[in-house]
């Protein structure tokens, strides 16, 4: 039961709205189709405590400022240790702090592909191995796909400093310690050349690519948050910041359908050693390229699967040779 909110001194707001008991746009084996309760998260975490408000749209419910990269940072700490056994979780400043039910959303949609190929049975434990391409310093999609299907991972990152943070959460860990494996991508303009050895087979990857053209196009991207989020006062020119993400994170040359277009070309020199390729598209328009990218590799299958979370809208772009 959650602890009723200290009294403030503050009127709430007499605005009010139906509070939201599922997110039925979640996938249906998604552990966050239901409300947060933040009483028991930060029972779980003490360092949430610090962040509870009082919610001013439901009447004795916590919530916290998501405006606040603090905050959010611990929300997710005590979301990773509630729901996946994660104990140590801590990204480093100025990396992508990311939203844990969309991750997971991505980690079901994989094992249903996975499930597809093997008369829709799920395939679990460490005999599926799945490669993440830009692990980043979060580690997000191994930790989760570790817990939910006991797969093991090789995550690669042409960020040095990135692929230290996430060993230190691995190492910090004793369940995810012995399936996770971290390669360093050593040339920024390759994504598997260097890091997919060949000896080396994957039932699965997944990609989550920068999806800004240009520095620039990433900083209006990070003042649009602000805005959705009430905060037009904080989108000024350090906007960014408040978000997180490192350059290679938010931005590449040609967007995300740019960086997706060489991951394609790429992955027809591996399609024997991998059975599905994915990468998850935020915008829509950069579909057609990507598309007729697979087309000229003569991709044998392609999926398509639609995710949204709140008003966020995206979609996986999977597809095998084999």
């Amino acid at each position: 039961m959650q602890a009723k909110p200290a009294r403030t001194s503050r009127k709430l707001p007499q605005k009010t709205r139906k509070p939201v008991v599922e997110k039925l746009s979640l996938h249906p084996r998604n552990r966050h189709r239901g409300r947060y309760d933040f009483g028991a998260l930060a029972q779980a975490l003490p360092a949430l405590k610090e962040f509870l408000i009082a919610n001013p749209f439901e009447a004795n419910k916590w919530t916290i400022d998501f405006a606040n990269p603090a905050a959010v940072m611990a929300l997710n700490a005590a979301l990773l240790k509630v729901f996946y056994q994660v104990e140590a979780w801590r990204v480093p400043p100025g990396y992508l702090c990311p939203p844990i039910p969309g991750r997971a959303d991505y980690v079901h949609h994989a094992a249903d592909l996975l499930a597809a190929d093997r008369g829709g049975n799920i395939p679990r434990g460490p005999e599926i191995c799945v490669l993440d391409i830009g692990v980043g310093a979060n580690c997000i999609y191994p930790l989760i796909g570790h817990h939910e299907y006991g797969w093991r991972f090789v995550g690669s990152d042409s960020d040095a400093e990135a692929i230290g943070a996430a060993q230190q959460i691995v190492d910090a860990n004793a369940g995810p310690a012995a399936v996770i494996e971290l390669r360093l991508q050593a040339s920024p303009q390759k994504i598997f050349e260097g890091v997919v050895m060949p000896e080396d087979r994957f039932d699965f990857v997944f990609c989550n690519p920068p999806f800004h053209a240009s520095a620039r196009q990433a900083e209006a991207g990070a003042v649009r948050k602000w805005k959705n989020l009430g905060k037009a006062d904080n989108a000024g020119s350090d906007a960014k910041l408040n978000f997180g993400g490192q350059a290679a994170e938010l931005w590449c040359e040609g967007g995300e359908a740019g960086f997706v277009g060489r991951m394609v070309a790429e992955s027809a020199r591996r399609r024997t050693q991998v059975s599905w390729f994915s990468a998850l598209v935020s915008r829509e328009e950069s579909l057609p390229a990507i598309y007729a990218a697979l087309k000229e590799v003569r991709a044998r299958r392609v999926e398509t699967i639609a995710m949204a979370q709140g008003q966020k809208k995206s979609r996986i772009v999977a597809w095998q040779f084999r």
